[in-house]
């Protein structure tokens, strides 16, 4: 099973008279194992595409099966149970102020009633290892660096080891090194969990990690290219 299937997908902002087509006939399957990069220009619809993929958003028309699930018509509680699978990592890391970096990824954590406390705080620790934060779990967002904040990100979207992860321009408010090192931490962790990952981002110095590049323009997928 492929955990992204999509058949002729469209998707359109307003209604009626007023609605904008933002999504035009969009078909795509991407593979277990996978790491796909989706680019292209602003406004070309690459977010509207990944929050569809993600639940985030409801299907209007067409067809959109993510881990197996068909989202067109699915309920806001079939829908907040999907999100609760995936990984998901912004450009905006989206930490609480009030916690501590390893507040915020057991927070991810303590929704596996399956794990008691220890369980919860010996797995926080061991992903923020595994993002080379070890020396900075008791830090506050306020005193980390841009990618440090983006590594506890990282960390609290695969301490579940969800099988999908959905990244949103992850690097765009980072440093190229800073950006590098985001993105081979989360190379190295995608591999090592066999899990997915479909990456929107302008940034070509990334490109290289990408089994697949994905184009989109105006709504639509322009071409693909397989990644050297």
């Amino acid at each position: 099973m492929n955990p992204i299937t999509i058949c002729d997908l469209n998707y359109y902002f307003g209604k009626k008279a007023l609605a904008k087509q933002v999504l035009c006939d969009i078909n795509l399957e991407i593979e277990a194992g996978e790491i796909v990069i989706l680019t292209g220009p602003s406004g070309s619809g690459k977010t509207t595409l990944l929050t569809l993929i993600g639940g985030l958003r409801s299907v209007q028309s067409g067809s959109l099966c993510t881990l197996g699930k068909e989202l067109f018509q699915a309920s806001e509680a079939e829908l907040v149970q999907l999100r609760g699978q995936i990984g998901y990592i912004f450009q905006a890391h989206n930490l609480l102020p009030f916690m501590t970096a390893q507040q915020n990824v057991q927070m991810s954590l303590e929704l596996q009633q399956d794990l008691s406390s220890p369980q919860v705080v010996f797995k926080a620790q061991a992903m923020l290892a595994a993002v080379g934060l070890e020396d900075k779990t008791n830090y506050y967002p306020d005193n980390l660096s841009g990618g440090q904040k983006q590594r506890v990100a990282i960390a609290r979207a695969l301490a579940n080891q969800p099988k999908l992860i959905l990244a949103d321009e992850p690097t765009a408010a980072l440093d190229s090194k800073s950006g590098r090192e985001v993105v081979n931490i989360m190379y190295r962790l995608v591999k090592e969990n066999h899990s997915t990952i479909l990456l929107v981002t302008h940034d070509t110095r990334i490109l290289d990690i990408a089994d697949r590049i994905i184009y989109m323009e105006d709504g639509r997928l322009a071409k693909r290219t397989e990644a050297l």
